[in-house]
């Protein structure tokens, strides 16, 4: 269970990091936008139009980054048994044919974010994602393919913590 906090924690550090990032570079757009240095001399000046359009964008990420972090708050650091089927929140360890051990974490948000925590890579998925979508509902030694690219693999669900 301690590993599982450990694990939900550093994935909080990791989204309030992209949302000061985000926060940071939409302040920074917005001062650029409504900066008297920017004013246009002529209709084809358009840097302090451009500037408008790029501080609504990352006001939205930032927004977006917000939620995230919030939604990522909620998680429980529940511990998983042998019996029970994948659900958000549950780190699976899959094998693929070559032995190849992958640590999956299903959260709700940050889809595709990679880490390392207490020497072990963790790669977080969505429930909405193609593999999330696939793990839903698994068990411990359930075996499946599943098509990469052009590539098809196949995989043993060896563990859910």
């Amino acid at each position: 269970m301690q590993y599982k906090k450990n694990l939900i924690d550093h994935l909080i550090l990791e989204l309030e990091q992209a949302y000061q990032a985000a926060l940071t570079e939409a302040k920074r757009a917005y001062s650029t936008s409504t900066d008297k240095a920017n004013v246009a001399e002529n209709k084809y000046d358009t840097l302090a139009l451009e500037a408008a359009y790029l501080a609504e964008g990352q006001a939205k990420r930032a927004a977006q980054c917000l939620a995230d972090l919030k939604a990522t708050r909620t998680l429980e650091a529940r511990d998983y048994s042998p019996g029970d089927a994948i659900a958000v929140g549950a780190l699976i360890i899959l094998e693929d044919e070559h032995e190849k051990s992958l640590s999956l974490f299903l959260a709700p948000v940050a889809g595709g974010l990679k880490f390392v925590v207490e020497e072990r890579a963790i790669m977080v998925i969505t429930p909405s994602s193609p593999l999330g979508r696939h793990l839903l509902g698994k068990f411990v030694d359930d075996e499946f393919e599943f098509t990469v690219g052009s590539r098809k693999k196949n995989y043993l669900i060896s563990d859910i913590v």
